[in-house]
């Protein structure tokens, strides 16, 4: 069916469809915004912290590594956590060695820089969730009123044939159709975008327990 058939239909159908058409189609859109947006950005998180994590092992000196991350604004991951908690034990290194305390600081604001990351990574996700769960019941919604006005309008007329209800009964399938096109790809992209936000937390914390250490044994060579 062409474009101008399915704008036809739009134009030609009752206001309930022509609302659930339009909402499925706003959402999809939207999700399609949301989709390329967090697609964007875990691809950025991904190769910046791949390039921190290259140059963290390669280079111990913490010092050069602080100021590099100081001009970069966009810090996630563990390069946010390596910013945060260095700035700890900055303030509590002026000891000889880090106490059991001092630890827990340090654990303390990792802790907050996972989470923090988490909530950023998690942003606009439920909304895809949303339009992946309800965009097929509200296309289905769409189908059911459009077959039930077709069926409607064939108890009124005097001949009942094929080409009475197909307008009708094609707005009404449009509308499951739309539901579905919202709902797969904001499903998929959901999906992908939780299994990278809880690969990206892991690898964080794994870095932290680390980072931790690395700390630790600087302190106590002092």
């Amino acid at each position: 069916m062409d474009e101008i058939s399915v704008l036809n239909l739009f134009l030609e159908a009752g206001l309930v469809v022509k609302i659930v058409m339009t909402l499925l189609f706003v959402a999809s859109i939207l999700s399609w915004i949301v989709i390329i947006e967090r697609y964007n950005f875990f691809t950025k998180i991904k190769n910046l912290n791949n390039e921190f994590l290259k140059n963290f092992w390669n280079n111990k000196d913490l010092t050069l590594l602080y100021k590099d991350l100081s001009d970069n604004d966009f810090l996630y991951g563990s390069m946010n956590l390596f910013k945060n908690s260095y700035d700890e034990f900055q303030d509590i290194n002026t000891n000889e060695t880090i106490s059991e305390l001092d630890l827990e600081g340090i654990n303390r604001i990792m802790r907050v820089s996972i989470a923090s990351d988490e909530e950023e990574m998690n942003k606009h996700l439920s909304f895809l969730a949303n339009v992946g769960s309800v965009s097929p019941y509200v296309g289905l919604l769409g189908t059911v009123w459009g077959i039930m006005t077709s069926f409607q309008g064939l108890s009124d007329a005097t001949q009942a044939t094929i080409n009475a209800v197909a307008p009708g009964i094609s707005e009404a399938l449009i509308a499951t159709g739309m539901g579905l096109f919202a709902a797969i790809p904001a499903v998929v992209a959901f999906n992908k975008f939780t299994s990278e936000s809880e690969s990206i937390s892991q690898s964080t914390m794994i870095f932290a327990e680390e980072l931790a250490s690395i700390f630790y044994k600087q302190s106590i060579k002092k």
